[in-house]
């Protein structure tokens, strides 16, 4: 018997219909038949939400994230939550060093240039990322796969802020975040969001990182405060960033469209067909585990 599920993501035509194969009937808007709940970190599922649906017995996350799904309402409803870790990451990894090499070498307005006849005004210099120093501000398995693509690929020293140092890593640890934009040339965010993550990369950070120094988000945009970036854009405080994920998104900020120092992607970072493949498969052996009254593959941590 088809199990309703609430979809809350977008799912393209065979990614809905691989649900519907497996036995899944989609459902866009809640209902009382509601079983399970297919939603992510950052769209979330409220407890209010969760009581509207008085039959809801699992929510999954897609991706690793879930920092708006409220994990106290589902634990006292008796509610299982899973998530998505190590699906996308090597797609985040690749997506994070595209963003940086794009806008460290300036590649778009490059582009922009060439095709607007302008082919001397834009062969001006730009830095090179080899033996740079790459700085990650946590560092989970995405991060460290960043680490790992820029110190063998490009040679760069790496260093990284966490609440507490990683072990078995020969990665820099810094005890705090504008002391590790200091040392930086490069500053990556890879840190989960939620509330404890919420603007950390405020003005402070953006000043230690300095005028040569470049950002990259390839994690959650509430990390980044969007009026601090503005500033540190326009006033030259640093020389660039670029962003998969934006603070209210897809809303972004005016002042942006008008910054060349800019390079912003729609959060695609995990989206390559191999990833979306794992990410929606993950979702289906949490489901399928669930439903026929076994341990789901990827539970949310209890001390989340």
């Amino acid at each position: 018997m088809p199990h309703d599920l609430l979809v809350l993501i977008d799912l393209s035509p065979a990614r809905s219909q691989r649900l519907e194969a497996a036995g899944y009937r989609l459902h866009v808007t809640p209902s009382a038949a509601i079983e399970a709940v297919l939603t992510n970190g950052s769209i979330g599922f409220t407890a209010q939400q969760m009581t509207d649906v008085p039959r809801l017995g699992i929510i999954c996350a897609q991706g690793a994230g879930y920092e708006n799904i409220d994990l106290a309402a589902a634990r006292a409803r008796g509610i299982v939550v899973t998530h998505g870790p190590g699906t996308n990451d090597e797609s985040v990894a690749d997506h994070a060093l595209a963003l940086l090499l794009a806008v460290v070498r300036d590649i778009p307005q490059a582009d922009r240039a060439v095709r607007e006849g302008r082919w001397a005004q834009s062969r001006h210099p730009r830095p090179m990322l080899s033996n740079k120093k790459l700085g990650i501000l946590g560092l989970g398995t995405i991060g460290q796969k960043v680490a790992r693509r820029g110190e063998l690929g490009f040679g760069m020293a790496v260093g990284y802020h966490n609440r507490q140092p990683r072990q078995g890593t020969c990665a820099t640890y810094f005890d705090t975040l504008p002391g590790l934009a200091a040392w930086a040339d490069f500053l990556l965010v890879a840190t989960p969001g939620g509330v404890g993550t919420r603007h950390l990369i405020n003005d402070a950070v953006l000043a230690a990182l300095g005028s040569e120094g470049y950002l990259v988000n390839i994690a959650r945009g509430s990390v980044v405060d969007n009026a601090a970036l503005t500033r540190a854009l326009a006033q030259g405080t640093i020389a660039g960033a670029a962003l998969d994920v934006v603070d209210g998104e897809p809303l972004i900020p005016t002042p942006w469209l008008a910054l060349d120092n800019l390079i912003l992607t729609p959060h695609i970072a995990g989206r390559s067909p191999e990833a979306m493949q794992a990410t929606l498969q993950q979702v289906l052996d949490n489901l399928d585990a669930f439903f026929v009254g076994q341990p789901v593959p990827t539970p949310v941590p209890e001390l989340s």
